[in-house]
Parts: C-alpha cells; sequence; structure tokens
C-alpha cells in the first residue's frame, strides 16, 4: 500500500494528463458502492479502498484517489481477474449499464460492444460506436435459457420426434461458446431483429442468443434486470478481432465508449454460430465450440433422419 501510495503522490504531480482507466482498487470496501444516478457523471470510491488508474499509453499515467468521472474525460477502464474472485469490482459497471452506458466486456470467446437489451438509445450508441448500420444483426447475451425463452421463441419442444431432445441436447452444450440463431419473440426490441436479406429468410426476423461460459461475462449477467445486446469487437473498417481490452480502450474511447472491463488477453477464436430456424441445427460459422452429432456443417448432407442423431445423443 505504501508503494501505491508513492506512486499516486508522484504521479499526481504531473499535470494536464487525461484520465484512461479507472481500476478497482487492492482491498475490498467495507460497505458497497453508491448507486450511480447519472452515468454522465460517475465518482469513484473513497481512497482507503477505491483509487483511479487510467492509462492513455505506458508513457502517460496519473493516479488520483478521489475523482469525478464526466463524459469526455475519459472512459471507465475495470480489471478483474480472469478467475472471477474479484468480480466485486464489476459493480460501477453494473450501474453503468443499468443507466444507458455503451462498454467493452470479456465472454469466453472474444471481447464485445455491449448494452442494455431495454434501452432503445443505447442500442443505438453501440451501432454508432461500432460503426454499423441498423440492417446488421446484433446478439444478445443470456444469463439462463429462462432469459432466451423470453426474447425468442426458444427451442424446439414440440411432439415431433427428437425435438424435445434436441433442447436436451443444447442444454449439454450451454453455457458454452454457441451462437444459436433462434426466431425472436414481441419482447425483443426493433433494433435488435435481423430481417432476412435472401428470398429464404424473406419477412422473418431472427435474433442470435448466447449463454458465454465465463465467470466475469456471468457475473455481470447475473446482476442485470435483462440480457445484454452485443455485437463483437473488432479494427474498425476490419475484419479482424482486438484481442487486448487495453488497446480497445485506445481505439474506441474517442468513438464514445464508456467503460472497458479487462479480464485478460484472449483469442481469436469466435463462438460457433448454429441457426435453428430450419429443418435442421444448420452451423453456418465453424468457430471455437465443436460441431456436435446434433449439428449438420455447413455444405453437409444432413442425412435421412438427424433427429435420431439426436436421441442418441441426448
Amino acid at each position: 500500500m505504501a508503494s501505491a501510495t508513492a506512486t499516486a503522490s508522484a504521479a499526481a504531480a504531473v499535470p494536464g494528463l487525461s484520465f484512461r482507466r479507472a481500476v478497482v482498487g487492492l482491498r475490498r470496501p467495507a460497505a458497497a458502492p453508491p448507486p450511480l444516478r447519472n452515468w454522465r457523471l460517475r465518482a469513484s470510491f473513497p481512497s482507503s479502498s477505491f483509487f483511479a488508474t487510467l492509462k492513455r499509453s505506458p508513457k502517460r499515467l496519473k493516479y488520483s484517489s478521489q475523482r469525478l468521472f464526466k463524459k469526455g474525460e475519459g472512459m471507465v477502464y475495470v480489471k478483474v481477474d480472469p478467475s472471477g474472485e474479484d468480480t466485486w469490482k464489476l459493480e460501477p459497471i453494473i450501474d453503468l449499464i443499468k443507466e444507458g452506458a455503451v462498454g467493452v466486456i470479456p465472454t469466453d470467446t472474444v471481447y464485445s460492444i455491449v448494452c442494455d437489451l431495454k434501452i432503445p438509445s443505447s442500442i443505438e450508441r453501440l451501432r454508432r460506436i461500432k460503426g454499423i448500420g441498423d440492417s446488421k444483426p446484433l446478439s444478445i447475451l443470456c444469463h439462463s435459457l429462462k432469459d432466451i425463452d423470453t426474447y425468442t421463441t426458444g427451442f424446439p419442444r414440440g411432439n415431433n420426434q427428437g425435438q424435445t431432445n434436441i433442447f436436451r441436447a443444447v442444454k449439454h452444450c450451454l453455457p458454452g461458446p454457441y451462437t444459436f440463431i433462434l426466431p425472436a419473440s414481441k419482447q425483443l426490441p426493433k433494433q435488435c431483429i435481423r430481417n432476412g436479406a435472401t428470398t429464404k429468410y424473406a419477412q422473418r426476423k431472427h435474433v442470435g442468443v448466447r449463454i458465454p461460459d465465463d465467470v466475469i461475462c456471468q457475473a455481470i449477467l447475473q446482476r442485470l434486470d435483462a440480457p445484454l445486446i452485443c455485437t463483437s469487437v473488432k479494427w474498425p473498417s476490419e475484419d479482424q478481432w482486438i484481442l487486448d481490452p487495453a488497446i480497445i480502450a485506445d481505439v474506441y474511447e474517442k468513438e464514445g465508449l464508456d467503460f472497458v472491463v479487462d479480464g485478460g488477453l484472449r483469442v481469436a477464436d469466435p463462438s460457433t454460430v448454429v441457426d435453428m430456424t430450419g429443418s435442421y441445427p444448420r452451423i453456418i460459422r465453424q468457430g471455437k465450440g465443436p460441431k456436435l452429432d446434433w449439428m449438420v456443417a455447413e455444405g453437409e448432407d444432413h442425412g435421412p433422419q438427424p433427429e435420431l442423431a439426436v436421441l442418441q445423443a441426448a
């Protein structure tokens, strides 16, 4: 603690440096932080339990024990151990999300830009920050299958042969690195719905749903009242993921990003996307999640009765 105090005093003597990161302190606070009434005005915790470390580059550091975070002064940057042992640090992030902030969190695949599903203005800001149009589909990060049932028509549970077993098979691979495309329900905001551009998908509205197997992501989701809208973090104008949260902060703060949760580096291995809207669960993008027996690969013949494979896998 003495070393951190000395560093903070020396760095505070350097004037005029912009803040980049807000990192939760070295000791868990005795009491929960006060709620943030307006995400445009963000307050730090007392110096005894919280200090801010906001970084623009390795050569430009500034520490502060008490700081008001205002829009335009820098994003909130919280570093959390990938093991999830210190997810209590996420409480300020939860408050920001509930109040309309747009930020970045880790998942079990790559980092995602997220916002509250129930706040339309936040969804619009997310699209502006990412630089994507209204036609670009967005996915939702869910805490449980109950969330999926609320915002989609759910997985097949009818009386046809194999359908119930498909639902059981899905339960065995979630949480996990899969995105399942399902028909959207009326509860899903219009800004999230994908309208099919091809004849096959004309007049059909779908959405990708995920239940990530990541302790940090799940710690955030379980504290929220609704799922998160999400889109993966890529380099602007490039189809490449950004895997380092510090670089994400450097690239996207100027675009208006409000916070970054640093859960460590990620590998460029996205989720496996499975289309559940047709006759058979069909993989349309192979990613981190392995192909399972009841899934049909893109371009692969589904065979005479793929439902039988589901019966065997259930």
